[in-house]
């Protein structure tokens, strides 16, 4: 196995910083907190670069909140300046770990996404069933509390097996030491990049024991939650219990008891955001009352109009995937003349806009 040295430098270096920066900063631009520190923006990053270069750099305190948008998750953000070196090291290392990633590893990395997820499992739907001919069965999987309970020391062994350089070592578990959870050496939180990206190279292990050592063929993984397809169901039993091992004795992690199960493919299967189905698909539930709940706001004035542009443009977007041109016709009938402005004046979606005013 190639290990890469030397790293730390490249991570620390000005030019990475400034692309840091950059990245960190998108989609923020008219945040304060960006416009406080874009004013010294070179004072700032040779500030920050002279700390962790001299190793007195220190994250600070993670903002912790509750977010319920539907499912209620726990969000730990960090400061502005923190980010910028979350995303220098990501910069740096995301190459060097991507390469050995399994192609049917599906998020946060470039090109893979929930799209991809869902184009792989009709592709693997059809190759079980022959073509929507025959039965098939999905193990549909969860670990349990993933982000909480994994494990620094284990983690860390997986990253030097990659990367000799203490130095960077010392910053990531910088980085993870300065979440405070219920126990000492264990957890990331949501929120971060770094969190996101470690994730994948914690479950990594999973990936390549599934695919090499229990030879499974046709497996997709988006995070925690990763389907196994196959024709029997007493052969998706084996490998659960295989699977369920390995976490525990080798990643310290465990499979939700609930959440994981055997399901037939007729019943449909919840993956990435979507029930699907033989022969089509729908949006979860609680999806479809998000976003009607989102209207009745915008309705209300408590969102404005830009704002909720970008709401209904993204979630139609991702509607879009599933059997929705009905919901999404209904939705716009039903909800389309709030006080403040007509959403079939504007270009939301230009495919039924017609319709809708005929």
């Amino acid at each position: 196995m190639k290990t890469y040295k030397d790293i730390y430098k490249k991570v620390v270096s000005f030019i990475n910083l400034v692309k840091a920066y950059k990245n960190a900063r998108k989609g923020k631009t008219k945040k304060r907190y960006v416009k406080e520190f874009h004013k010294d923006l070179r004072e700032n990053l040779l500030k920050l670069r002279e700390e962790l270069l001299n190793k007195i750099y220190q994250p600070k305190p993670l903002i912790t909140f509750i977010l319920r948008d539907p499912k209620t998750r726990r969000i730990s953000k960090s400061a502005f300046r923190d980010r910028i070196v979350h995303h220098a090291i990501i910069n740096v290392i995301e190459p060097i770990f991507d390469k050995g990633f399994i192609y049917d590893s599906c998020a946060n990395r470039i090109g893979r996404g929930s799209l991809f997820a869902l184009n792989r499992f009709e592709e693997f739907k059809r190759k079980v069933n022959k073509n929507n001919t025959h039965g098939g069965y999905v193990l549909k999987a969860d670990v349990k509390h993933y982000f909480d309970e994994i494990n620094h020391n284990v983690l860390l062994g997986i990253i030097k097996n990659k990367i000799v350089d203490e130095e960077l070592i010392g910053l990531i578990k910088l980085i993870l030491n300065n979440y405070k959870f219920v126990t000492s050496g264990k957890g990331m939180p949501l929120g971060n990049l770094t969190s996101q990206f470690l994730a994948n190279v914690y479950l990594n292990e999973l990936d390549y024991f599934i695919k090499h050592e229990l030879k499974i063929k046709y497996y997709i993984r988006y995070v925690d939650d990763f389907v196994i397809f196959h024709s029997s169901r007493t052969q998706l039993e084996i490998w659960k219990k295989e699977i369920d091992n390995f976490l525990r004795e080798k990643l310290k992690i465990e499979l939700h008891p609930q959440k994981t199960k055997i399901i037939s493919l007729s019943r449909g299967v919840d993956f990435v955001g979507f029930r699907n189905f033989y022969h089509h698909r729908l949006l979860r539930k609680r999806n479809i009352r998000n976003i009607k709940r989102k209207i009745q706001y915008f309705k209300d004035g408590l969102i404005d109009t830009d704002k909720f542009a970008e709401i209904w443009q993204g979630w139609n977007a991702y509607a879009k995937w599933a059997n929705t041109y009905k919901l999404r016709l209904e939705l716009l009938r039903n909800y389309s003349n709030p006080p403040t402005t007509n959403i079939l004046n504007s270009p939301l979606i230009p495919e039924i806009n017609k319709k809708l005013v005929a």
